[in-house]
């Protein structure tokens, strides 16, 4: 564990203690991820209130920040050959698709483009693009497996309801990296905290050990 807490003394340190749950709701087939199209579609409002907007490049900047850390965490732990899980070994090994991702959120989402996006008005989603709140229900309802023949069928089926702008049309990739990578932020943060949790504990079995053969000898 001190390796990892070493790693962030200068800086201000994520706390992977504090995990948010990741996006996940029930999973759903083709047919009822339609309905649930459809059913959002009906349900969603657009407020035409500016103030009610909600940023999203500072929590994409957070999330980038946090799996940045996170990688070079589990980095450090791999170098000292401590046992890492295979979800730490795959954020290790594919961090570069991840850095990618980031780099065309920042260059696909320029504030213009962002302002013009209808904003939902209500929802825990509230103040954020429509067509985030789109990515979201569709990353929640299929794990994160992503088909693109699903997605234009969610689209089309959200569209017999409530058609989307030609600009929410084009935000569909983008906000499903952001989504992506919202998700990805968390269950990173779960890794890190749970590899913490592990080394916190093998240190106190050690100390519990050291002890007990220490009070044997005397």
């Amino acid at each position: 564990m001190q390796i990892f807490r070493r790693l962030t003394r200068d800086r201000r340190p994520t706390d992977f203690a504090d995990f948010e749950a990741p996006i996940r709701a029930e999973l759903f087939s083709a047919e009822r991820l339609e309905q649930h199209a459809q059913s959002l579609a009906a349900a969603q409002t657009v407020t035409r209130n500016p103030a009610d907007e909600r940023a999203l490049v500072p929590r994409v900047r957070e999330n980038g920040r946090v799996l940045h850390e996170a990688h070079t965490l589990i980095g450090n732990a791999a170098r000292q050959r401590l046992t890492i899980t295979p979800a730490a070994e795959w954020l290790l090994d594919n961090f570069h698709v991840v850095e990618d991702q980031l780099r065309d959120i920042r260059e696909h989402l320029p504030a213009g483009y962002y302002r013009l996006l209808p904003k939902l008005a209500d929802g825990p989603l509230r103040g954020y693009p429509r067509v985030y709140g789109l990515a979201w229900a569709i990353v929640a309802h299929t794990d994160s497996r992503f088909d693109p023949h699903w997605l234009i069928r969610f689209v089309h089926a959200y569209q017999c309801v409530q058609p989307l702008t030609i600009g929410e049309l084009w935000a569909v990739p983008i906000s499903l990296r952001i989504v992506m990578v919202e998700n990805l932020r968390r269950l990173a943060v779960r890794i890190v905290g749970a590899q913490m949790a592990r080394q916190g504990a093998d240190k106190f079995v050690d100390e519990l050990q050291t002890d007990t053969a220490r009070d044997r000898r005397t």
